[in-house]
């Protein structure tokens, strides 16, 4: 994945609780993600995609953060729709 670099500024008492610059743009990209999300800028299998998991983790992700997830798009919907009929004919097998 292509990355481009920003200098952001941050309190730098952030970094008396522990974090690593490592964990702090993990952070830092996951609410930015977060943010697109809960704007409807992006779904959330593009948000997965954009943190480089899936939308199923990203959704994970979300409670973990305490974020509702609640919005789906008319394609989302529909590839819900299609995989519980994929699970409904593997149960009858």
């Amino acid at each position: 994945m292509l990355e481009t670099t920003f200098n952001i500024r941050i309190p730098s008492n952030i970094l008396d609780l522990g974090l690593t610059q490592e964990e702090v743009q993990r952070r830092v990209s996951e609410w930015l993600v977060f943010s697109l999300f809960s704007e409807g800028k992006i779904s959330s299998g593009k948000a997965g995609k954009l943190l480089g998991i899936s939308r199923l983790e990203f959704i994970e992700l979300l409670r973990s953060r305490g974020i509702a997830f609640i919005n789906f798009s008319e394609d989302e919907i529909k590839e819900e729709i299609t995989s519980v009929k994929r699970l409904t004919l593997k149960t009858r097998k």
